[in-house]
């Protein structure tokens, strides 16, 4: 039976991390030279390549993914192991690591976590935001916990997690002019005013536009934003009417200081924790996913 070298494992591991043999060298400390030996090494004892070599660049195959996938998640604990040894007890250093998509809102996120936070004070949350594919990827190799997310993972796609439905929320408009819903009511006041829209890459865009054409409203796009936050803020500055998730009205009115203009019952914004299927029985995911759907009924 072939005993694993965790060494030439770890040079592995790093050139798939960083993308390239010399950076991975640097990183080691050595030439690029014994980092490309000590990989060819590697692949020689294990009887398989785990590189496509093209155009003398390095692009993981099949069975490379999946070895990188297993590294990360040894490297990871043996960081924590580490941490923990180091610092005599484990849970002064427990951490756990939450991605955030861009198209969440930021009241919405802190939402469902308060209440875990507190429950758990001696674990540190880390929290990364980013593009739903970048917060996928670093959660297939163990990167990250938890990801919140407006859409679920797609049928057939080869990432090893979980996903759960959290619930859903409809939609609301806000403006900081208070009299905007005079006179006309809602939602025949849209109509002509300037606008702010998430971006493409929201799950409710295109649902946004349909509605606006089947009540005849023609509002003037002002800008688009992947940001929710940043849509908010310019929002709260006049720049025009936008929405956000009903859910969370008390907050976006307090925070901005705008008003509820109206409620789109007819749009539906859909919420979906995403965790690794090492992550799935743990207390903070359970807790998460307990106050989410909470907040959502």
């Amino acid at each position: 039976m072939y005993n694993l070298n965790f060494r030439h494992l770890y040079y592995f591991y790093l050139v798939a991390r960083e993308g390239n043999i010399v950076n991975a060298a640097k990183l080691l400390h050595v030439t690029p030279q014994t980092v490309s030996g000590q990989l060819t090494t590697f692949e020689s004892q294990i009887g398989c390549q785990l590189f496509d070599r093209i155009n003398k660049r390095l692009y993981l195959n099949s069975k490379g993914k999946a070895v990188f996938e297993h590294a990360s998640e040894i490297f990871h604990r043996g960081n924590l192991l580490t941490d923990i040894i180091r610092n005599d007890h484990e849970a002064s250093q427990q951490s756990f690591a939450i991605g955030i998509t861009d198209a969440i809102p930021k009241v919405l996120a802190y939402d469902f976590f308060a209440n875990t936070m507190r429950e758990y004070p001696h674990i540190k949350f880390q929290f990364r935001e980013g593009s739903f594919d970048t917060l996928l990827s670093e959660l297939a190799v163990n990167h990250i916990d938890l990801v919140i997310a407006d859409r679920g993972i797609a049928p057939g796609t080869q990432v090893s997690a979980n996903s759960y439905f959290l619930g859903e929320s409809h939609l609301a408009f806000f403006s900081s002019d208070p009299d905007i819903a005079k006179g006309s009511g809602f939602p025949a006041c849209l109509d002509n005013r300037n606008l702010l829209l998430p971006g493409i890459k929201s799950g409710i865009t295109l649902g946004l536009t349909t509605w606006f054409e089947s009540q005849h409203i023609f509002p003037h796009v002002v800008a688009e934003f992947d940001d929710s936050a940043l849509l908010k803020l310019f929002g709260s500055e006049g720049f025009g009417v936008f929405c956000a998730p009903s859910a969370i009205a008390e907050h976006v009115e307090q925070q901005y200081q705008v008003i509820k203009c109206g409620e789109v019952p007819e749009i539906k914004e859909r919420f979906y924790a995403l965790t690794g299927k090492s992550q799935a029985q743990h207390g903070i995911v359970k807790a998460v996913l307990n106050d989410a759907r909470a907040l959502l009924v």
